[in-house]
């Protein structure tokens, strides 16, 4: 049982200049944190107790699925990072610890960094002590503060610069059992969101940097979310917009024939898919093809999609590449003998087609059955084009971002798009890691053949969480804790805490609340009582209980719900049993 002015909860009447959204807003005005820098938060009493609260739920249901806590360093060598998949990858947003002391010059290359994720670290840890497959079947766990250098810090805990992680890691044999404990995983994570009172969607994500087999992220809708989630209602699909496809293309479509020989025709000054839709050109979007050059691991290639479409830059990934960036308009001009807005794929139109590692044409191109391209001519363009005939295609693939209104590639019914914030995500990684030869895990399996262990990984933003639930469970006066992350379930509103009955009631009620199992908060405070009714919505305690001068001569408390409208009068010798029975409703409901 904690008093109110005995720990410190600085409220604010107004929002501070600096926060974007509501949730950062009640953040701050609530007093669960204060900024210290930019995407750095200290975490005052209040927000302490949410975010203990968050982590020990995310302890207990990853115990509960088998997995077992350990605790490794924020500061990591930078040489086990080399060595190795993803250095060059994640260098940028990895922060540097300058270990040649003070005033001495540092190394051009970082002795040390902060971890932003483990798997470079768990990987040799685990293999270092592992030999048999009798070892394996493993998952191990953490709970600490990341690091990552964010260029744009925003909205509070929600894009910070260092932040609270759950991570996790685990070892089989083969793809059998890693994806039994893909399973696992995800199963814990349902219940962990669950009770934090959280309304989430598993979707289809992607691997991104990470690699491996396949992923799902634990989005939480929400409009100012920094994702968006393509689903559909009737088959239950549902995946982030990075991995989404769509039932664009109807099953059993053919090849559209060719009606016309090529033509070239002028285009001074043209140079945009829109720029050929208008007159005298008149050309629809859907009617164009839209040329694209990459560089990927320092090799050129190809992207082709429809005019009205969008490449999704994520889904390039499926190519192979590690590092993937745009071309400079030098090195496409070496290779294709045009500058950006004349390009294209025509067989024979590539001034070095030898130098392309490949040209890969989204699907939704056969739909375009004859239809206009750049001539690799500054100024020109060609029509009558056809994908089967004319295109110097290698393969096609799933490059473009899904709009909202397409068939489900399930259901065929529309798909809808919503925006909402990650707040976990886990992969199958299979061998990408383990297989490293200089710090992998490997071991001997009943053949006595050597093999890599096959790995999964699940992470939970344990901060984000926090504030993703504030998001999610507000109203205009404040915070609606949901019951099991609250910082305190059930505050004793003393309106006259000079009077000694007053405070003996509150006292009294606090400790049947707290035999019941709620934490509890005594607001003894020496103010008017509509700052403290004030300040009780705003920090969002579930229950209040009122104790007032005039309420004892008539021989009641009060009883409010904070999703109530109104309060209700209880009998004084009826309160505590009332006030124990709410805690158990709320408890086991």
């Amino acid at each position: 049982m904690q008093y109110w002015s005995k720990t410190y909860i600085p409220t604010l009447k107004e929002s501070p200049a600096e926060a974007e959204i509501e949730s950062h807003k009640l953040l701050l005005r609530a007093g669960l944190v204060r900024k210290i820098g930019a995407g750095l938060y200290a975490y005052l009493p209040l927000g302490k107790r949410v975010l203990d609260k968050v982590a020990q739920i995310c302890r207990e249901e990853m115990n509960a699925a088998g997995a077992v806590e350990l605790l490794m360093p924020a500061v990591l060598p930078a040489d086990q990072w080399k060595a190795g998949p993803r250095w060059n990858a994640v260098r940028e947003v990895m922060y540097s610890v300058d270990s040649a002391g003070a005033g001495a010059k540092a190394p051009d290359e970082p002795q040390y960094v902060l971890g932003p994720t483990h798997e470079e670290v768990i990987t040799p840890l685990v293999g270092s002590e592992m030999s048999s497959y009798r070892d394996l079947g493993r998952t191990f766990y953490q709970i600490q503060t990341k690091f990552r250098n964010e260029i744009r810090p925003r909205y509070g805990l929600m894009r910070a610069r260092e932040f609270v992680m759950k991570d996790g890691y685990s070892f089989d044999e083969n793809d059998e059992s890693a994806e039994e404990t893909y399973r696992r995983m995800a199963t814990a994570y349902d219940r962990f969101f669950e009770r934090c009172g959280l309304s989430f969607i598993s979707v289809e994500a992607d691997t991104g940097i990470m690699g491996g087999a396949f992923s799902h992220e634990y989005m939480v809708p929400a409009e100012v979310g920094d994702d968006d989630v393509v689903y559909c209602e009737e088959s239950g699909y549902a995946a982030n917009v990075e991995k989404a496809t769509s039932g664009l293309i109807p099953e059993g479509f053919s090849e559209i024939a060719a009606e016309a020989e090529i033509e070239e025709f002028a285009t001074p000054g043209v140079t945009t898919i829109k720029g050929l839709s208008r007159e005298p050109y008149g050309i629809a979007a859907d009617a164009q093809f839209k040329t694209l050059l990459y560089v990927g691991d320092s090799k050129l290639f190809a992207i082709v999609l429809r005019g009205c479409d969008d490449l999704q830059e994520a889904k390039l990934g499926s190519l192979g590449f590690d590092l993937v960036r745009p071309a400079t308009p030098d090195e496409i001009v070496e290779v294709m003998g045009a500058k950006p807005g004349s390009l294209g794929v025509v067989k024979g139109t590539i001034k070095e087609r030898g130098q392309l590692a490949g040209v890969y044409a989204d699907e939704a191109v056969r739909l375009v059955g004859n239809g206009v391209t750049g001539a690799n001519r500054d100024g020109f363009h060609l029509s009558n084009v056809n994908v089967e005939r004319d295109l110097d295609i290698d393969s096609f693939g799933d490059f473009r971002i899904v709009q909202e209104g397409e068939p489900c590639p399930l259901s065929g019914k529309p798909l809808k798009i919503a925006r909402a914030i990650e707040v976990g995500h886990i992969f199958k990684l299979g061998t990408k890691f383990s297989e490293n030869d200089s710090w992998g895990a490997k071991f001997t399996d009943a053949n006595k053949e050597t093999k890599p262990a096959v790995m999964g990984c699940y992470g939970i933003g344990v901060s984000r969480t926090v504030q993703a639930v504030i998001e999610q469970s507000r109203d205009g006066n404040g915070i609606k804790w949901p019951w099991n992350v609250a910082p305190y379930h059930v505050v004793v509103t003393v309106l006259d805490p000079d009077m000694e009955e007053a405070s003996s009631l509150a006292r009294k009620i606090g400790e049947a609340a707290e035999a019941a199992g709620a934490d509890v908060l005594i607001d003894d405070r020496d103010e008017r009582p509509g700052v403290k009714f004030k300040d009780a919505d705003l920090i969002g305690i579930p229950l209040r209980i009122t104790i007032g001068g005039r309420g004892l001569k008539e021989g009641i408390v009060e009883l409010k719900g904070r999703d109530e409208e109104s309060a209700r009068k209880i009998a004084i010798d009826e309160a505590e049993s009332v006030v124990v029975s709410e805690i158990q409703n709320r408890t086991t409901g």
